[in-house]
This record gives C-alpha cells, sequence and structure tokens, in this order.
C-alpha cells in the first residue's frame, strides 16, 4: 500500500510534508468537484483527437508511468501517492456535455473518453459518470471513442454495443504486458493483463470494434512481449493496434524509477539505460520532437516487428486509440424532446 509521503516535490507549491516517522497510508480519497466545462480541446500533434472528456483526475491504477501525473500538481497535490489515492471527481460531466451538445456551435466530432485518466477506474462502479457520458452520446449519435485498462467497462457492454450499432464506436484496451507479474509490478492497482484480453473479448463479441493499444514500450522490459499481446489481442477479437515509446517527463521519472527499482531491481539498471539509449541519452522528449532527431536502431527495430506482425496477423495500425483519419461524416443528430439525465 503506498504512503502519503511518496510524491515528487510540487514545482507549483511552496510546502512539503516532512513526518516524523512512518509515513500513515494513504487512503483512497474522492473529490467531488463541480466543473465549469467538460470538452478539453487538444491542438498538440503528439495526439490524433482534439476533442476529449475527463470525468476523473489522478487514478487509482497507480502505473508508475503515467504521463498525466504532473497535472495533479495543478491543483495542489502530489504526482505520486496523491495522484494515485486523491481522485477528483467530476460529478456534473454529463450535465456540461448535454449543455455542449445542445450548443449551435456543436457539429459533432469524435469525443475520446479519456484523453488524459482512466475513464473505467474502480469509482466508476459509484459514480456511473462515464456511463452517463456514453448514454448522452448515443441519445445524440456522437462518435465517440475509449481507452482504457479498466474491467468496469463490462458493465457497459449494453450502451456500447448500442453506440456501435448507431454512430462511431472503437473502444481499445491499454495491454502494455503480456504477463500478469510483470504488470503487477509497474501498474499494481490495475486490472491484469489476463483480465482485459477477457474483457477485449467480450468487446468484441458484444459487436463494439476494439483493438489494444501495447503502451507504452519499455525497452528492455516489456518490447519482448509484443508478439505475444498482438497474438493473444487478434485472438480475442481486436481489429486495431498502436504503440507509444514510454516518456518520462518531470516528476514522472523519480515514481517510474523508484518503482521499477523496489520491484525488479535486478533489472532496474538494464532498462534505466535502455530507455535513455533509445532516446539519444535524454530521459524524456517529445514524439514530435523524436521525430525531428530519431529514436535510434533499437527503435527501429522494435517498430519492425511491430508492423510485421500486424500484417502476419492482419491487425491495422493506428497512430493513437482515438485516431480519426479514416472516419466517415459525423452521425450527430439533437433528439427532438429535451432529453433528462436521470
Amino acid at each position: 500500500m503506498p504512503r502519503s509521503v511518496q510524491n515528487p516535490p510540487n514545482r507549483f507549491s511552496s510546502t512539503e510534508i516532512d513526518y516524523e516517522g512512518e509515513a500513515p497510508l494513504a487512503e483512497l480519497t474522492p473529490i467531488e468537484e463541480r466543473a465549469k466545462s467538460i470538452l478539453s480541446e487538444n491542438d498538440s500533434p503528439d495526439v490524433g483527437f482534439r476533442w476529449s472528456i475527463n470525468p476523473y483526475r489522478g487514478c487509482y491504477h497507480g502505473c508508475a508511468y503515467c504521463y498525466a501525473r504532473p497535472s495533479h500538481q495543478y491543483l495542489g497535490y502530489g504526482a505520486g501517492t496523491d495522484f494515485d489515492r486523491k481522485i477528483v471527481v467530476k460529478i456534473n460531466a454529463p450535465e456540461l456535455l448535454r449543455e455542449a451538445f445542445d450548443r449551435p456551435s456543436w457539429s459533432g466530432e469524435t469525443i475520446a473518453i479519456s484523453g488524459n485518466t482512466d475513464c473505467y477506474q474502480p469509482l466508476e462502479a459509484k459514480y456511473r459518470l462515464t456511463r452517463a457520458l456514453l448514454e448522452l452520446c448515443l441519445a445524440y449519435k456522437n462518435p465517440v471513442g475509449l481507452i482504457t485498462k479498466g474491467s468496469v467497462i463490462r458493465r457497459d457492454l449494453d450502451v456500447l454495443a448500442a453506440l456501435a450499432r448507431t454512430t462511431r464506436c472503437r473502444v481499445t484496451m491499454s495491454i502494455a504486458f503480456a504477463s500478469d507479474d510483470d504488470a503487477r509490478a509497474i501498474e499494481p492497482w490495475a486490472s491484469p493483463p489476463s483480465k482485459r484480453f477477457e474483457t477485449l473479448k467480450m468487446l468484441a463479441d458484444a459487436g463494439v470494434p476494439c483493438g489494444v493499444s501495447l503502451a507504452p514500450v519499455i525497452p528492455g522490459l516489456n518490447d519482448s512481449q509484443m508478439p505475444e499481446i498482438l497474438e493473444r489481442a487478434k485472438d480475442c477479437g481486436a481489429s486495431h493496434a498502436f504503440i507509444v515509446l514510454l516518456r518520462l517527463p518531470s516528476e514522472v521519472l523519480p515514481v517510474f524509477d523508484e518503482r521499477l527499482a523496489q520491484a525488479l531491481p535486478m533489472r532496474h539498471a538494464k532498462v534505466m539505460n535502455a530507455i535513455r539509449e533509445m532516446r539519444g541519452g535524454r530521459m524524456y522528449e517529445s514524439d514530435f520532437g523524436l521525430r525531428q532527431v530519431g529514436r535510434g536502431e533499437r527503435w527501429r527495430m522494435i517498430e519492425q516487428l511491430f508492423e510485421t506482425h500486424l500484417r502476419r496477423l492482419g491487425l491495422d495500425r493506428r497512430s493513437t486509440a482515438m485516431d480519426t483519419d479514416e472516419d466517415p461524416p459525423t452521425t450527430f443528430e439533437r433528439p427532438k424532446k429535451q432529453l433528462t439525465l436521470f
């Protein structure tokens, strides 16, 4: 169980806590808020979608590599334990989405749920915000794409299947490890890969277009598991896949470094050296920046391996979970009668 002291220093805060003796255990703390807006617009060259919704901030899964960790510091929390256990819940997310859909300016573009933290973390079983958002997308026939590690998504197979029949709906399961043990070391509270593959099959059997994200690729740790992940995903009914190289920006690096050293001490030095090698001596560079300077021979070999298995298995390659380049025109349609949320 994580302890409250396990946060990198917050560069936006002038205060830190120094416990006398052992720090207390960090308990799950939902923090309910009424957000002012719910649709986030993106213009980054590294991201394949324009609009996203994040009903939760912070994530219980506790993945050591999560690129979203530094965003928790803008709220006055830490990027380590706080990110894992202090979860902000946007309780008015469905209400805000309905308001956005009713504006004449909204044209029905694909919405990514979530673009930052997982929309199917354990608290979704209580709050059901993601389900309410999906029900609104169904009522308005608005295209949607989701990416998740959470098995809570199984509760929403009915609405996802209805979306797939009515408009465009695509789900991507994030599976970076073939081994449950390896995943537990780096993604300690996420659903194990074995359950994620089961969820993938349930989605495919329900008629929901689905695929797999092999992200992040961590050289020296999970790159060799790529063929098995793709093979199992194909057997479960996946139609697409993509990969992303590990990023370790700002406060993510100490969280990942500490977790790796504690969980897999014999592999720690090898993995950290492989990351530096693949990124030209850097621990972090954006994908856009890497396209300018190159990622090195090892990454080219990984991409070639990925492409070879995609062709062999007949899987489509996408740049991200919500890559919308090939999407047809929108199906968006406002209902004739006013909707109620509950």
